[in-house]
């Protein structure tokens, strides 16, 4: 990293979801200006002409002049220095299987709370099988955070995860700017991704008891067995000291379990509720990650065999049809 004085250079913004949005005005506190990648032109005309994201967090304004905006996801990878990865993960393989320019020598964050569907690929795994961007020059954002509250410039703690410490420093430094953001530095890599994408099963499952109005005994003994679970399974699949009652796996489990923001919870509140898993996935304005990461953890514990309850009950809900009344009632004779 030492060598490596001018990281992390021009950064671009690529996605324009209210995540995109939120670290995008984040970026743009501490930087001359960015790149932003949108597919769509109409969408960016649109950012242009009414100074904030016309679909997301649309009460953030932005200082439009310093940002570069372009659907062509080539020209902007080849102009940053650092890409920051904001695509949904259902989303994230047709977005970056466009890229032809060589991307070695980039840095790459990823802030894809998500699983490359169908190869069940880690964000970082297939940014370095795919593109060859080396493990050291790839780092991770994750929370406990939402974007609304983020964007509200309400109190916020970023985690940075890199292998090498001073490059998440470095990056920290230049997102977190700012009396109220904050971040935490780790090595962690692997751990923070896996744990982004279980925290939303778990939140989905929050949401389907509070739906059926079980009552907060309960969602506390779920949401405490939970992250039992998840220490299993991180520990089976990626073996290395850690915290887990550090905040990137338990904050951003009990902010994703209980926000009104938590798009997963509100997911599965719906089927709680009554909806069928299809009705409730039409109902959502935006995607409900825990949606698909629920099948890549499933089958991703097919050659672990982690005993997870609860993550499989989630699993049997939103894709073997399993009745959430029926579903639960198995979930109450397994807390501890």
């Amino acid at each position: 990293m030492a060598a490596d004085t001018k990281f992390p250079g021009r950064v671009a913004v690529m996605g324009g979801g209210s995540w995109a949005t939120a670290l995008a005005k984040l970026l743009l506190k501490n930087s001359e200006s960015i790149l932003w990648y949108m597919r769509r032109d109409d969408r960016i005309e649109e950012f242009r002409r009414l100074g904030h994201n016309p679909a997301y967090l649309t009460d953030v304004s932005f200082d439009v002049d310093r940002i570069e905006f372009s659907a062509d996801i080539n020209y902007v990878a080849s102009e940053a220095d650092t890409l920051l990865l904001v695509m949904p993960s259902p989303y994230f393989k047709s977005h970056v299987d466009k890229l032809s320019v060589d991307i070695s020598q980039k840095h790459v964050v990823s802030a894809v709370k998500g699983i490359v569907p169908d190869c069940n690929l880690l964000v970082t795994d297939y940014m370095r099988e795919r593109f060859g961007v080396a493990q050291e020059r790839m780092l991770v954002v994750s929370g406990p955070c939402h974007a609304e509250e983020v964007a509200l410039e309400r109190p916020s703690y970023l985690t940075i995860g890199c292998p090498d410490i001073e490059a998440a420093t470095v990056f920290g430094q230049r997102l977190c700017s700012g009396r109220n953001c904050h971040f935490i530095p780790t090595t962690d890599v692997d751990g923070v991704e896996y744990a982004g994408v279980m925290k939303n099963i778990y939140a989905i499952a929050a949401g389907i008891v509070h739906g059926m109005k079980k009552g907060d005994n309960f969602l506390a003994m779920l949401v405490s067995n939970a992250i039992r679970e998840m220490e299993s399974f991180l520990d089976a699949v990626n073996p290395r000291p850690r915290q887990i009652c550090d905040s990137v796996y338990l904050g951003d489990l009990l902010v994703t379990a209980y926000s009104r923001f938590s798009r997963n919870h509100n997911f599965g509140s719906m089927i709680g509720k009554g909806y069928s898993v299809k009705a409730a996935r039409m109902e959502m304005e935006q995607t409900a990650e825990g949606y698909y990461g629920a099948k890549c953890i499933h089958e991703i514990n097919l050659a672990h065999q982690v005993n997870m309850p609860i993550a499989e009950a989630v699993y049997d809900i939103l894709y073997r049809r399993v009745r959430p009344e029926y579903a639960i009632s198995r979930i109450a004779d397994t807390l501890t």
